[in-house]
């Protein structure tokens, strides 16, 4: 397989992925070793590039992608919109929900890349998401909050602490958001709202410091590789959060959570039948 063909692939897993819940990290550690990226398919320093610089790009695109479908939203709540009190702002409240993740993801990060990013947790992980997100849409009572710019302080801190399940390969972050915010009053559009906007401070933080750590790994032949990446990653997920924007508007989330337990057994199946299929 060509270079460019992989980009253009993982660009398409990853903007198809990332702001589903279905879980895009999950997703890349099952489809990048059937692209060959893995040890012995390739040397060490192009793995490493692929799984970590590669990545970075492709979710920054992704991420830019939510900026440009909300740019208005962000405009107006940002330095438009009067809040009574400083704790009512939005991005006060984006600002507590991040900390959770970002404070788990200081302490125990690299435990979790070393011990967690494995195709048997994620396959584990979008079987119980799914069988979760049924249940969570199945108890749905009557929402409290119809926008995001609504949702209480707490409620944004309780959002961020459920982000942190997301650090589970297979969890999904739009997923851990989405029924937290659910679970919390939230209509389904304030929830998914609320999720791509916290998805923003996040991804960029997330992006920027494995941006630094990995900077020198990057070369001058590999810009067009990550250039091409990064423009795929960011049209497919603009055409994706459009999508999903309007489809839960009158949908539920059943589909998504059907199509994790099937994925999630398939894979389990995959592993007993080819042990060495998925491996890195």
């Amino acid at each position: 397989m060509t270079d460019p063909l992989r980009a253009i692939i993982l660009g398409v897993v990853e903007g198809l992925t990332e702001f589903l819940p279905v879980s895009s990290t999950g997703h890349m550690i099952l489809v990048e070793p059937l692209l060959g990226i893995k040890s012995g398919s390739m040397p060490p320093q192009a793995v490493r590039f692929w799984k970590e610089v590669f990545d970075i790009f492709i979710q920054i695109g992704a991420i830019l992608a939510v900026v440009l479908y909300f740019w208005r939203q962000l405009w107006q709540l940002t330095f438009k919109a009067r809040a009574a009190s400083w704790p009512d702002h939005i991005l006060v409240k984006l600002f507590v929900a991040f900390l959770p993740a970002a404070i788990l993801g200081k302490l125990a990060g690299g435990w979790i890349t070393e011990h967690l990013k494995t195709p048997p947790v994620v396959a584990g992980a979008l079987v119980v998401g799914g069988i979760l997100i049924i249940a969570i849409e199945r108890g749905m009572r009557h929402p409290r909050f119809h926008t995001a710019a609504g949702v209480p302080l707490m409620t944004a801190l309780l959002i961020g602490v459920a982000q942190c399940l997301a650090m589970i390969p297979g969890t999904s972050r739009s997923a851990a958001t989405i029924m937290g915010a659910l679970l919390l009053g939230l209509t389904a559009p304030a929830a998914a709202e609320f999720s791509f906007f916290l998805a923003i401070p996040t991804m960029f933080a997330a992006g920027g410091y494995s941006l630094l750590k990995y900077r020198h790994d990057i070369a001058a032949d590999q810009l067009g590789l990550l250039g091409l990446g990064f423009c795929v990653a960011f049209v497919v997920a603009l055409v994706v959060v459009a999508g999903f924007m309007r489809y839960i508007q009158t949908h539920k989330f059943a589909p998504f959570a059907v199509y994790r337990i099937v994925l999630g057994i398939a894979v389990v199946a995959v592993i007993i039948e080819w042990p060495g299929l998925f491996a890195g």
